[in-house]
C-alpha cells in the first residue's frame, strides 16, 4: 500500500474508490498524568504524551489502511491527520485520505 499526502502518484493513472479513515482515542494512565503535570512546572517535552500521540497516529493509519485494503485499493492519496482533546490527558486522532486503484 502506497501512502502519500499529494493528490497524485508519479507515473500512475488513478481510479478513485472512496474516502477512507481510521481513528482512535488514546489516554495515559494517572501516574503518567501526575508526572507530566509536574514537568509543566520546569518546562520541556512531555515525552509520555509524545509517545501517546505517536502510537495514536500509527493506530489510526493502520485502521485507515485496513479500510482501503477492504476496497481493493493500491494506494491512499491526500492523507491528512487531525487531533482533538477529548478530556484531560486523552486525545482523538483521525487519519483520512482517498483510496485509489492503479489503472493499467
Amino acid at each position: 500500500m502506497i501512502l502519500v499526502n499529494t493528490d497524485y502518484i508519479s507515473g500512475k493513472e488513478l481510479e478513485t474508490l472512496s474516502i477512507v479513515k481510521g481513528s482512535t482515542i488514546q489516554t495515559r494512565n494517572v501516574g503518567h498524568d501526575i508526572a507530566q503535570g509536574l514537568k509543566t512546572l520546569v518546562g520541556g517535552e512531555l515525552t509520555a504524551y509524545t509517545k501517546m500521540m505517536d502510537d495514536a497516529r500509527a493506530l489510526a493509519t493502520k485502521r485507515m489502511v485496513y479500510e482501503a485494503e477492504a476496497l481493493g485499493a493500491d494506494a491512499i492519496i491526500n492523507i491528512r491527520y487531525a487531533s482533538s482533546a477529548i478530556m484531560q490527558g486523552a486525545a482523538e486522532v483521525i487519519a483520512y485520505g482517498t483510496a485509489v486503484r492503479f489503472l493499467p
